[in-house]
């Protein structure tokens, strides 16, 4: 592993492990850690302080806000939103051996503060309301919110209403 710093006059540090593969145009702000065997894809983007742990695979023109924590076995697709302080976890039981990921597909939106039960399933062009706590799998197309999670409209009903709130 390797202690990279940012070229900035506040000498900011960034620990980026020399074996994680990093892509084109990848920005990644204050004090931030990359694991080893992790790859980020181009035109990443990965706020301050969050912590993307070894063996993740984040897709292309992801954007991960700040104090995010990714743990290993994660798997992240392309054109991701992930929002501020989002927790994803691996370890059912904890401390085992023995862990299992959570996988995003491509097009998700996860708002800020939402937590992921390991081995959880997002699915392609899926919203996650903020402050959500997701226990189960979350099918394509669906937006869910809630402690626990649960289905509440269809990504085209959010569209909907985020048009109608952007015209406001």
């Amino acid at each position: 592993m390797s202690l990279q710093e940012n070229n900035s006059s506040a000498g900011v540090i960034n620990y980026i492990s020399k074996a994680a593969k990093i892509g084109k145009n990848v920005k990644i702000w204050h004090f931030s850690y990359v694991g080893d065997n992790t790859e980020i894809g181009d035109n990443v983007s990965i706020g301050s302080l969050v912590h993307i742990d070894y063996n993740v695979k984040i897709g292309d023109n992801t954007r991960i806000e700040g104090s995010v924590y990714i743990p290993p076995l994660t798997v992240i697709g392309k054109n991701v939103f992930i929002g501020p302080c989002a927790a994803f976890t691996n370890d059912p039981y904890p401390m085992s051996p023995k862990m299992i990921g959570v996988i995003v597909e491509d097009g998700a939106i996860i708002g800020g503060r939402s937590v992921f039960k390991p081995g959880v399933h997002v699915g392609r062009n899926s919203v996650i309301g903020m402050g959500s706590v997701v226990t189960k799998d979350v099918p394509p197309e669906t937006v869910v919110m809630g402690h626990p999670a649960i289905v509440r409209y269809s990504r085209e009903e959010y569209e909907t209403k985020k048009k109608k709130w952007n015209v406001s």
